[in-house]
């Protein structure tokens, strides 16, 4: 019996339908007043999270790399962003995105200057040397006090990060990144992170694919800087240090290298988790590093590996195990 699949169109629109649904349910969540402001606050958080994770996953997941600095990115993305927005150039909507486009394209700039010398590296050295390029933005954004007002904060944006904005980029980052993996782009990029010799022995520009990944995911994490200033109101270079980097990397870690979906889980519990403790706040931070160690030791490939889900992939699964039972059923009848 012929197995039972959907063609790609399908699977598309499948997708697309189940991904508005639960945007327009999200909203409408937010909107009824049922939950409070902690809770609010931490959803919204939880978009950012996802949008710097899923991001991170391409550099750590797909191209195997290790780099430290991606709250440096993150950092020049909100500025960027913030100072757009407080100029005020356009108008209304039109505002809002060229923000986010200004923000994600000044941290994708920032990304080749840095991952051009970088991305010679590997390892250790690589990790050493982002970690460096990202306490060097901090610092200078610290001292910049003419523009980003140092220490003291830039202060006065304008809370454009509504849970519908944020919830968009974050389906626009995971699509986005999706296609790109899909792709002969993404096809080349994982060939390195299996076998950089064999991939440039085959003729894969493999520096080129690195600064071009490095520039995806700075783009990104740039957007999510942004709408992180959309949302407080105030910036200070004190948000972006070494510990972010580290937070982002555990939260990739911690999902699966190489899973979007484990992005998604591992940056929306981590980053619930502490409200959730907080009756125990006395332990919490030690309940939340046992959890930690519990799920590295028993899943070491993290919550969900390397495997990404499918809504479609479970209806085909579905439908082929219900015909197999009715061919069975018809058989015995037969007898």
């Amino acid at each position: 019996m012929k197995r039972f699949t959907l063609s790609m169109p399908v699977r598309y629109i499948i997708n697309t339908v189940l991904i508005i649904t639960l945007l327009l349910v999200g909203n409408q969540i937010m909107g009824s007043g049922i939950l409070g402001r902690a809770q609010t606050a931490i959803i919204i958080q939880v978009g950012f999270f996802i949008i710097l994770a899923v991001s991170l996953n391409m550099v750590t997941g797909y191209l195997g790399q290790l780099p430290l600095g991606h709250a440096g990115f993150m950092a020049v993305g909100a500025y960027a962003g913030a100072l757009f927005w407080r100029a005020a150039v356009l108008p209304g909507m039109a505002s809002v995105v060229g923000g986010l486009i200004v923000a994600g394209v000044a941290a994708a700039i920032t990304g080749v200057i840095i991952g051009i010398p970088a991305l010679r590296l590997r390892g250790d050295y690589l990790a050493i040397i982002t970690l460096g390029f990202g306490e060097i933005i901090r610092v200078v954004l610290n001292n910049l006090d003419t523009i980003t007002y140092g220490a003291r904060g830039l202060r006065n944006i304008p809370r454009y990060s509504s849970f519908m904005l944020v919830y968009i980029c974050v389906i626009v980052a995971c699509g986005a990144i999706h296609m790109i993996m899909k792709s002969r782009h993404g096809r080349a990029i994982l060939s390195i992170r299996e076998n950089e010799i064999a991939a440039e022995s085959c003729g894969i520009n493999t520096t080129y694919y690195k600064v071009l990944t490095f520039a995806v995911s700075a783009f990104f994490a740039g957007v999510a800087g942004a709408l992180f200033a959309g949302n407080i109101g105030i910036l200070v270079p004190a948000n972006f240090d070494f510990m972010t980097s580290i937070n982002i990397l555990m939260i990739v870690v911690l999902g699966g290298l190489g899973s979007m979906m484990g992005s998604v889980i591992a940056a929306s519990v981590l980053t619930s988790l502490p409200l959730v403790l907080q009756p125990l706040n006395e332990y919490r931070m030690i309940i939340f590093s046992l959890m930690l160690i519990v799920v590295m030791i028993f899943k070491p490939s993290g919550l969900m590996g390397n495997y990404d889900f499918s809504m479609s992939r479970i209806i085909e699964k579905v439908v082929n195990r219900l015909r197999t039972g009715k061919t069975a059923g018809k058989l015995k009848s037969g007898k």
